[in-house]
C-alpha cells in the first residue's frame, strides 16, 4: 500500500512543526496541546514519517523534528498503532536510510532503533537482514545510514542479538562487520569497530569464535589516520584487556608500545581512550611483569598528561582569582547522600580506617566533573603507584624536581598533583623527602594562582597521616595555620579544597587539634559569613568532622559561644523543605554528640523540628499511599536525617533528653517509622530506639510489647544495616528489661542464632549479634542456655577482637551464666572459649572470678592428665596468658 497525505492536513502538520521551533513559551504550549489532539488520529504518524522521508523540499531541521516527534510517539504508544500505520513507518525507514542528508539518516536510525527496542526485533524479522544487505550498497549514503542504524541497535540490544530468541543473528553480523574494517571510508570503518565493540564485555559467542580475526584487524588499523577509528581501536583493546587478556598476552609488548604512542595522540579523545588502558592494566595480575620495562617511557607520558589543557583552564576560569562574591549556580551543586547511622563496636586498634569510600580520589577539580585526560592520567598514576610501590620513584623523582619548582604555574601545578597521586602507593619511599617537600607545599598554599593553591590543599591532605605522626610544631601547626587561611581564600575553588583537606586533617589529627580549637573555630565561624551556597555544605562537613574528632573537648563555654550561634542562625533561616537541612542536621548531630550537656540550651528547638520533620514526612507518605494521583511521594531523606539527629541528641544529652521525649509524640512516630517500607528509614529508627532505650527507658518500656515483634521480623540479614541496628537495639532493651525480657526471647533467639552461623556475614553484624545473644543469656539464662552448643563457637571467634567495654562485659557475663546452666553445651568448643577469655585485657574483678571458676571447674572435671593433653593444643601465647591470669 502506498499511503498519500491530504494536502490540507500536510500543511497543518508542517505549520505545527514550524511553530514548535519558536522560542516563545506561549506558542510552545499551544503546540503541545495540538500534538495531544493530533495523536488521537492514528494516521497523524503517517504524516510525520512522510515529512521525514518524502518531503525533500523542506529544510532539514523541520524534517528531522518530524522524525523526533514520531520517535516519541513510538516510545509512548507504539503498541496501539494500527497495523497498516506501523508497516508504512517501518517500510519508509528502510527505504530512506540512505537519505542524502546525514542529519536525516541519523534521525531515521534513531527511529528504527526505537521501534526495534519496543520488542519489535522479534516482530520485524526482515530488519536485520535488510540492514546487513544494505551495507553492500555501492551508494555511500545507504551504507553509512544502514551502519548508523545497526550501531544504535547493537548499543541498545546487544544481549538480545546474542540470544536464541532471534536465532543468534550475530553469527552472521560479526563476520560481516569485520569485513568493513578495511573499507575505504573512515566513517564506515569507525562504525564497524563500534558495532563489534558492543559485544566484547558480554563475551558474545560469535565474537569469541572470531576473536583472532578481530584482533588481527584491529592491529591493521592501529595507524589509521582517522581519530575516530583510532579511538575505537583503543577502546576495543582496553575492553579486551579486561575480558580476553589471554589473547593479548602474546602481543603485549607491541600493544604497550602502541598505547604509549596513543596516550600522546594529538586528539584528546584518542589520548583519553588510550590512557584508560593503564588503569585497566593495573588491575590485572600480570601488570607488574609486562609493564616494568616500559615504566621509563610511561611515567613521563602520564605526568605530562596531568597538566591542565588550555581548554580546561578556560572552562575552569583558571584566570579568575576572586570569585567569592559570585553566587553559585544550582547545577554546580552535586547531590549529596546521607550516610545513615550504623551502630558499630570499638576494636583493638584504636582508630578504624574507613578507606572503603575512597572518595578523595583526585577531588581537586570536581567542578569539571567530566572525565578528562588529566584525571585519567592522575588516576592511572595512582593505581600504578599501588602496584609498583617504591619501584616507581626512580622514574618519578628526577621529573618531580623539575616540575615542583617550575616558574610556569601550569607545570608546577601538575607536579603537585603528581605528588598527591603517588601519596598512597609510594608513601614508604617518599618519607625521606617529606621533611623538605611538605614545607614547600605549605608555601604553595599561598601561591598567586588559585589552581595552584587548591591542588596544594588536596596533595597536603594526602600526606596528612605523615604530618600528624611528626612532632606538632614541625609541620602540623604550620599546615593548619595556612590551611585555615585558605579556608578564607577569596577563590571559591580554593575554599572548597581547603575545607575538604582540613576535614581529612581533622580525621587524622583527632585530639592533637585540641590546643588550637579556639583558633580553628574562629576561622570556621568567619567562613559562615563568607561562603556561597556550595561551599557552605562542605563547611558543615568540616565542622561535623571536627566535632567527631575532638569529641567532648569541644564542650567548653567559650567554644560553644563561638560555634552555636551561627549554626542556629542557619537552622532558623532554612525552611523545612530545603535540602540544605541534610548536611546541617548531620553536622548538628555530630556537634550534639560531642557537646553532650553543653548542647542543652539549644536542644529544644532542634528536637521539636526533628519531630515535626518526621511527622510531616509520615503524613505526606500516608496521603500519597492513599491517593497517588493527587499527592507527591515525600522525600524520605528528611525523615531519615531527622531520626539520626534525634539519635545524636539522645546519645549526647543522655538522661537530659527525657523531658523532651515526655512532651512529644516521638514514640508513636517511631512505631510507624519502624514499619516503613524503606530500609534506610527502619535502619535509622532502630538506631534511635536503641539510643532512647539507653537514655530514657521509662518512655520506651510501655511500647515494648508492640515493638518487639517488629524488631524480630527485621532480623533479616538481606538488609545488613537494618538487621544490625535492630540486633543492637534488642541488646540494649535486654539490659533495661532484665528478667522481664523472658516472654520475648523466642521471638528473636532463633533468628540471631541463624545469623551468627551464616557464612560471609559482615564483621559488624556478627559482633552485634554475639553481644545481643550474650545479653539475652545474661537476663534469661534458662531460656537461652539450651541452645548454647549451636552458637558458642562463632560467638567466641567474633568477640575476641573487640576492646574491653560495657557491651563486651555484659555479653561475657551472659555466656558465663549460660555455661553455668548448660556446661555440656561448651565442652566440644572449650578451646574457643579459652581463647575468647584470654582476649580480655582487664576484666572487672567479679567477671574475672566467673572466668576463673569456669576454667578451673573444667580442669577439675577432666582431670590433670586430660587437661595437659587438651592444653597442649593451645598456641603459646594463649597458654601463657591463661597461666598468668587464671593459673591454669
Amino acid at each position: 500500500m502506498d499511503w498519500q497525505p491530504d494536502e490540507q492536513g500536510l500543511q497543518q502538520v508542517l505549520q505545527l512543526l514550524k511553530d514548535s521551533q519558536s522560542p516563545n513559551t506561549a506558542t510552545q504550549r499551544i503546540v503541545q496541546d495540538k500534538l495531544k489532539q493530533l495523536n488521537q488520529f492514528p494516521d497523524f504518524n503517517n504524516y510525520l514519517i512522510f515529512v521525514l522521508t518524502r518531503l525533500k523540499s523542506e529544510d532539514e531541521p523541520t524534517r528531522s523534528l518530524s522524525g523526533l516527534i514520531l520517535k516519541n510517539n513510538v516510545k509512548a504508544h507504539y503498541q496501539s498503532f494500527p497495523q497498516p500505520v506501523a508497516e508504512f513507518i517501518k517500510q519508509e525507514c528502510l527505504n530512506n536510510i540512505g537519505d542524502a542528508s546525514s542529519l536525516i539518516r541519523a534521525t531515521i536510525g534513531i527511529l528504527i532503533t526505537t521501534i526495534a527496542s519496543k520488542g519489535e526485533l522479534q516482530m520485524w524479522p526482515e530488519l536485520l537482514p535488510q540492514l546487513c544487505n544494505l551495507l553492500n550498497s555501492e551508494d555511500y549514503n545507504t551504507c553509512e545510514g544502514a551502519f548508523g542504524a545497526l550501531q544504535k541497535i547493537c548499543e541498545d540490544s546487544s544481549e538480545l542479538l546474542d540470544s536464541d530468541a532471534l536465532n543468534r543473528p550475530l553469527n552472521i553480523m560479526i563476520p560481516k562487520f569485520l569485513q568493513f574494517f578495511k573499507h575505504c571510508s573512515p566513517k564506515i570503518r569507525s562504525h564497524a569497530i563500534a558495532c563489534v565493540n558492543q559485544f566484547i564485555m558480554d563475551r558474545a559467542q560469535a565474537l569469541m569464535d572470531n576473536i583472532d580475526t578481530f584482533i588481527e584487524h584491529l592491529f591493521a588499523l592501529a595507524v589509521d589516520e582517522d581519530p575516530e577509528v583510532r579511538k575505537n581501536v583503543c577502546r576495543a583493546l582496553v575492553m579486551l584487556l579486561e575480558v580476553r587478556i589471554d589473547r593479548l598476552i602474546p602481543h603485549m609488548h607491541s600493544i604497550i608500545q602502541y598505547m604509549l604512542q596513543r596516550t600522546q595522540d594529538n586528539d584528546e579523545n584518542v589520548a583519553l581512550e588510550a590512557c584508560e588502558f593503564w588503569l585497566t592494566l593495573a588491575e590485572q595480575p600480570i601488570c607488574k611483569e609486562v609493564l616494568s620495562s616500559h615504566l621509563v617511557q610511561l611515567i613521563p607520558i602520564l605526568v605530562n598528561g596531568m597538566k591542565y589543557s588550555e581548554i580546561d583552564i578556560i572552562l575552569l576560569k583558571g584566570d579568575v582569582e576572586e570569585d567569592e562574591a559570585i553566587p553559585d549556580s544550582e547545577q554546580d551543586i552535586k547531590p549529596r547522600f546521607h550516610k545513615s547511622r550504623t551502630v558499630t563496636l570499638q576494636h583493638e586498634e584504636d582508630r578504624t580506617q574507613d578507606d572503603e569510600d575512597g572518595e578523595d580520589e583526585d577531588d581537586d577539580d570536581d567542578t569539571l566533573s567530566d572525565w578528562n585526560l588529566r584525571k585519567c592520567s592522575a588516576a592511572a598514576l595512582d593505581v600504578l603507584a599501588n602496584v609498583f610501590r617504591d619501584e616507581l620513584l626512580p622514574h618519578l623523582l628526577p621529573l618531580l624536581k623539575g616540575l615542583l619548582f617550575h616558574p610556569e604555574w601550569v607545570i608546577k601545578e601538575s607536579g603537585i598533583l603528581v605528588l598527591g597521586a603517588i601519596a598512597e602507593g609510594c608513601m614508604q619511599g617518599m618519607v625521606p623527602y617529606l621533611p623538605e617537600l611538605i614545607p614547600h607545599l605549605i608555601q604553595c598554599l599561598s601561591d598567586k594562582k588559585a589552581l595552584v593553591r587548591s591542588i596544594a590543599c588536596w596533595t597536603l591532605s594526602r600526606y596528612a597521616h605523615w604530618v600528624v605522626s611528626q612532632p606538632p610544631d614541625m609541620h602540623l601547626k604550620p599546615l593548619m595555620t595556612e590551611l585555615l587561611k585558605r579556608i578564607l581564600d577569596s577563590n571559591k575553588r580554593v575554599q572548597e579544597a581547603a575545607c575538604s583537606a582540613f576535614a581529612t586533617l581533622e580525621e587524622e589529627a583527632c585530639t592533637e587539634l585540641v590546643p588550637y580549637l579556639s583558633f580553628i573555630l574562629d576561622t570556621l565561624v568567619f567562613a559562615f559569613g563568607k561562603y556561597q551556597h556550595k561551599n557552605l555544605l562542605i563547611l558543615y562537613d568540616a565542622i561535623g568532622t571536627l566535632a567527631d574528632s575532638v569529641g567532648h573537648h569541644l564542650n567548653q563555654p567559650e567554644y560553644i559561644q563561638k560555634l552555636m550561634p551561627p549554626l542556629i542562625q542557619k537552622w532558623n533561616e532554612l525552611k523545612d523543605e530545603d535540602k540544605d537541612l541534610f548536611p546541617l542536621l548531620e553536622c548538628l548531630s555530630s556537634v550534639a554528640t560531642a557537646l553532650q550537656s553543653g548542647f542543652l540550651p539549644y536542644c529544644e528547638p532542634v528536637y521539636q523540628r526533628c519531630v515535626t520533620l518526621v511527622q510531616k514526612t509520615l503524613a505526606q507518605a500516608m496521603m500519597y499511599n492513599q491517593q497517588p494521583d493527587q499527592y507527591e511521594a515525600p522525600d524520605k531523606d528528611f525523615m531519615i536525617v531527622a531520626l539520626d539527629l534525634l539519635s545524636g541528641l539522645a546519645e549526647g544529652l543522655g538522661c537530659h533528653v527525657e523531658q523532651l521525649v515526655a512532651r512529644s509524640n516521638i514514640m508513636t512516630l517511631l512505631f510507624q517509622c519502624m514499619q516503613d517500607t524503606m530500609p534506610e528509614v527502619r535502619q535509622s529508627s532502630f538506631a534511635l530506639l536503641g539510643d532512647l532505650t539507653k537514655a530514657c527507658f521509662m518512655h520506651v518500656k510501655p511500647c515494648i510489647a508492640e515493638f518487639m515483634p517488629i524488631l524480630g521480623t527485621n532480623l533479616n540479614p538481606e538488609f545488613i544495616s537494618v538487621c544490625n541496628n535492630a540486633t543492637w537495639a534488642i541488646g540494649e532493651i535486654c539490659m533495661q528489661m532484665g528478667a522481664e525480657m523472658q516472654p520475648y526471647v523466642q521471638m528473636v533467639l532463633n533468628n540471631l542464632v541463624e545469623i551468627i552461623n551464616r557464612p560471609n556475614t559482615p564483621k559488624t553484624l556478627l559482633e552485634n549479634t554475639a553481644i545481643t545473644i550474650g545479653r539475652l543469656g545474661y537476663v534469661c539464662p534458662q531460656e537461652v542456655a539450651p541452645m548454647l552448643q549451636q552458637f558458642i563457637r562463632p560467638w567466641c571467634t567474633s568477640l575476641r577482637n573487640i576492646r574491653d567495654n560495657e557491651e563486651k562485659d555484659s555479653a561475657f557475663r551472659g555466656i558465663c551464666m549460660m555455661i553455668g546452666v548448660n556446661p555440656g553445651g561448651v565442652v566440644q568448643d572449650f578451646i574457643f572459649f579459652c581463647d575468647a577469655v584470654a582476649s580480655w585485657v582487664s576484666p572487672k574483678d567479679d567477671l574475672r572470678d566467673m572466668f576463673y571458676k569456669i576454667l578451673h571447674g573444667f580442669k577439675d572435671q577432666v582431670g590433670e592428665e586430660n587437661w595437659q593433653q587438651f592444653s597442649e593444643q593451645f598456641p603459646p601465647l594463649l597458654k601463657e596468658r591463661l597461666a598468668a591470669f587464671y593459673g591454669v
